[in-house]
């Protein structure tokens, strides 16, 4: 027996209806929660295609993806076609925000629909003991009817060792109808590997942990997670091509240790591989809590590293990448893309040596801003430059397919934007890295580190040193815009606490 709801209208009235199949006669009855009974034929009769077939969402996520590797967003190495194709027939935000700049607390915060600092999580665990019974971005679909299926990485799950182990991580199992996990062998794959962090003499064999490791791997695709992924992701399309779905795919890569079959290495010849600009004392003026947990220096990494471990990220993103396409034509294939929505987005952004820093958690542009597509059918492609939230999609996808968008929630409707591209409804967006804050807005980005900017804080003018060279905290010309991006800081920390939560963590001073 299979359940499944949308809405309809009645006396103006938006009505939640649920169907149900009752054994192999195919008698179906439809309850109104309103009171009474309709006739299925009578209601299916007066009802736009829409209402009678509820739109699918096919929710595609990345690890440790930086929009800069995207050829969509303007990388001209690293040629990405599948998420471009995508991008050219959806919505691409180019100023969206996530809420913690690793993936526990990211995935986290988007999933459940809070802010880490609502909810205390900023390490690596599920949401469910801060949220009690209230419902998952992915369990309000499956509570109003639909599918949930999930296939590897959605919520937090341990790159590499869960992955090889094959584990569900830190996953919440009320969420999903169905869930699926991609064993890969990560840095063990047979192949040429190397070890580029903490290895100056090159003598050091690929290791496994969070480390910078690249592997030009023997096989095909299917040797590794994100092939496996993928595979599943096209089975379940058709499988529930024929029912409301909500289907999360959860790539790895680029996610270290940078493992794809070696055929997707040969376009990124390493001596060719370019590295950002380094600036003389770029540190100077950066307070010691915003120097990231990986550079260039405290990994022993040379330049020669450093150009292989671009060319190993751009060969990952290249193979992830592959994998989104074979997903996409799936869609196709089953004739339901016409009635599926489609994101595609990262957890975080990730430094590829832009102030010698690498990897996540930095509160710097690099690191907290995501690739973001929106494919909606029926809406015009178009590129975005208003400010989003990652923590946005749990309302907007919910108003999009005409489900209930919860008061509770702490992130914004921003449906209207794949309507009107130019339409603002953010002022700021806000990011954290568990010992600091960032306040972005169109022009500053204001970065404080603990609660009470005893750690220091950063201000950059975005308009004039989008890079974030030059740190103006101490420069009396912006004297009154510090005062108003800390003044939007502390009213940004009350909007967060002031939730139905029971926990409201506050920083270390």
């Amino acid at each position: 027996m299979r359940w499944f709801g949308f809405c309809v209208v009645v006396n103006r009235v938006v009505v939640r209806m649920s169907l149900v199949r009752i054994g192999m006669a195919g008698v179906v009855i439809c309850s109104v929660l309103c009171g009474g009974l309709v006739a299925a034929d009578d209601v299916a009769g007066g009802q736009t295609e829409s209402a009678k077939r509820p739109l699918n969402v096919l929710f595609i996520i990345s690890d440790d993806l930086t929009l800069n590797a995207l050829s969509c967003y303007g990388n001209e190495v690293c040629q990405t076609p599948n998420i471009d194709a995508l991008a050219r027939s959806g919505t691409r935000f180019t100023h969206a925000y996530c809420q913690g700049t690793y993936c526990g607390p990211s995935r986290a915060s988007f999933m459940s629909g809070y802010y880490p600092h609502a909810t205390g999580i900023l390490g690596y665990i599920s949401p469910r003991k801060a949220i009690g019974d209230r419902a998952t971005w992915a369990q309000h679909f499956k509570n109003s009817g639909y599918c949930t299926s999930r296939v590897s990485k959605i919520f937090h799950m341990g790159v590499p060792g869960g992955i090889e182990k094959g584990d569900d991580g830190a996953d919440d199992p009320i969420s999903w109808t169905e869930r699926f996990n991609s064993q890969g062998p990560e840095w063990r794959a047979p192949g040429k590997g190397e070890t580029l962090e903490n290895n100056p003499d090159g003598k050091k064999p690929a290791v496994g942990g969070n480390t910078f490791v690249v592997v030009q791997a023997d096989g095909d695709d299917l040797v590794h997670s994100d092939g496996r992924t993928a595979e599943k992701a096209c089975q379940l399309i058709h499988e529930h091509k024929d029912e409301p779905f909500f289907l999360g795919v959860g790539f790895v890569r680029p996610h270290v240790p940078f493992v794809a079959p070696a055929s997707y290495h040969e376009p990124f010849p390493e001596a060719e591989m370019a590295l950002p600009e380094k600036v003389a004392g770029d540190w100077d003026d950066i307070p010691k809590l915003g120097i990231n947990y990986k550079t260039s220096k405290n990994m022993k990494m040379d330049v020669q590293r450093q150009r292989k471990a671009v060319a190993g990220y751009y060969a990952s993103v290249a193979y992830m990448d592959a994998q989104v396409g074979k997903v996409m034509a799936a869609l196709q294939e089953a004739g339901i893309a016409d009635r599926t929505i489609v994101i595609f987005t990262s957890d975080h952004g990730y430094h590829l040596g832009e102030h010698d820093f690498w990897a996540k958690v930095s509160l710097h542009e690099e690191s907290v801003l995501v690739p973001l597509i929106i494919r909606v059918p029926g809406k015009q492609p178009a590129v975005c430059e208003s400010l989003t939230e990652l923590i946005d999609l749990y309302p907007t996808v919910s108003s999009l397919c005409g489900l209930e968008v919860l008061a509770r929630l702490q992130g914004i409707d921003v449906s209207g934007m794949l309507d009107d591209p130019e339409l603002e409804l953010r002022e700021t967006a806000f990011s954290v890295n568990g010992k600091g804050f960032l306040i972005r807005s169109q022009r500053y980005a204001y970065i404080r580190y603990r609660e009470n900017a005893s750690g220091g804080e950063e201000l950059f003018d975005m308009q004039t040193d989008p890079q974030q060279y030059t740190n103006l905290v101490d420069d009396p010309a912006y004297a009154a815009t510090l005062e108003k991006m800390r003044a939007e800081f502390a009213k940004t920390m009350q909007r967060v606490r002031d939730n139905d939560l029971a926990v409201s963590p506050r920083s270390k001073s």
